[in-house]
């Protein structure tokens, strides 16, 4: 599954956006993980538990064949995470980050193709308010 460049750049304002607005007060996590988090707290609403966990394990089965270093990343059975983060040593930061880049890219895409385009908006909206004020997304998953 090709992933829409509309998807990526998506992906890519979300966890800029993450990190700068991180709390220095707390312990740093991966811009990834707060994003992933917020997403499945979102969609465990909307979906369920388990409905979120299936999604989430195929948006990791499609991007782990582009970034081959999300090989270590699992999904828990509550759909959390595991394993983002964790020092690779045979991956730098800019391959790290691509992986990211692309997990949270194919999630948001696979939540397009099955609830729709303006759903999607509308969570990612509701998730991100100042973030995601400007964005649309038509229904073949472009923006608009």
């Amino acid at each position: 599954m090709t992933i829409p460049p509309e998807m990526l750049d998506l992906a890519r304002r979300l966890l800029a956006y993450e990190a700068v607005a991180g709390k220095p007060s707390e312990p740093a996590e991966s811009a990834a993980v707060l994003v992933y988090e917020k997403l499945r707290y979102s969609l465990c609403a909307l979906a369920g538990v388990a409905g979120f966990r299936l999604l989430a394990c195929r948006a990791l089965a499609l991007a782990r064949t582009k970034a081959p270093n999300l090989g270590a990343v699992q999904i828990t059975a509550d759909g959390f995470l595991q394993g983002p983060g964790e020092p690779q040593p045979q991956m730098n930061e800019g391959q790290d980050m691509q992986g990211e880049v692309i997990l949270v890219a194919q999630l948001l895409g696979l939540l397009c193709t099955f609830i729709g385009a303006a759903l999607t908006l509308r969570l990612v909206q509701d998730v991100w308010p100042d973030a995601a004020s400007t964005i649309a997304i038509s229904e073949t998953g472009r923006e608009g």
